[in-house]
């Protein structure tokens, strides 16, 4: 069964990285703009996700430098949806920007329908030794979706992700999010996704 599945994800996937080289091959005028359709989706997708990692990274690094990770957390708790929020404001009416994971600690990032699917494909894929793409892109019927993996790739990540989180910090993280699902990661895990959503 989980064999099955693995493939049926690695299918989805290949399905989604390659959909804009299968439609360059199409015949006229229709086939060529939806590669450049989809060629601008990627663009916008990776600027949109950069920025978002920026914003958020940047400032997380300058409260784990200034307070260590406990400064972080309230950093995460307090600032990261309103950063969010504004990064998202800055990218127009037809481009948003989210991050989502099947191991939430803020409930509002909790993945679903079919952000959720996607997820559990690339988990499967991970599972089965299969390296990740850096980005996958899903036609929709508005626009496309752009998602990049986010992997545990910092060891400084386990400081509140981990497995062996210091009692006083995770303590804190209980207080903050009492239904907190976001540890037990090792390096090289999958942490979850950016999700642009680019609208026609």
């Amino acid at each position: 069964m989980r064999l099955g599945r693995s493939i049926l994800a690695c299918i989805a996937a290949s399905a989604m990285l390659f959909a804009s080289h299968h439609e360059a091959r199409a015949p006229g005028a229709k086939g060529k703009a939806a590669d450049e359709g989809a060629a601008q989706a990627v663009k916008t997708g990776k600027e949109a996700s950069r920025l978002l990692l920026k914003t958020l990274g940047g400032n997380m690094k300058k409260r784990m430098k200034a307070g260590g990770p406990a400064d972080a957390l309230s950093f995460c708790s307090m600032k990261a949806a309103e950063l969010t929020a504004e990064v998202d404001g800055r990218l127009g009416e037809k481009v948003s920007v989210k991050r989502v994971t099947l191991k939430p600690r803020n409930p509002a990032n909790m993945a679903e329908g079919d952000e959720k699917e996607i997820l559990e494909a690339l988990e499967d894929l991970k599972r089965n030794s299969v390296v990740l793409p850096k980005y996958l892109l899903q036609k929709t019927e508005s626009g496309y979706k752009y998602y990049k993996p986010l992997l545990i790739n910092k060891k400084v990540c386990l400081k509140c992700h981990g497995r062996n989180i210091a009692p006083a910090l995770q303590a804190e993280i209980k207080k903050i999010y009492p239904t907190d699902k976001a540890t037990g990661y090792r390096m090289g895990d999958l942490r979850g996704a950016v999700v642009v959503t680019i609208e026609k």
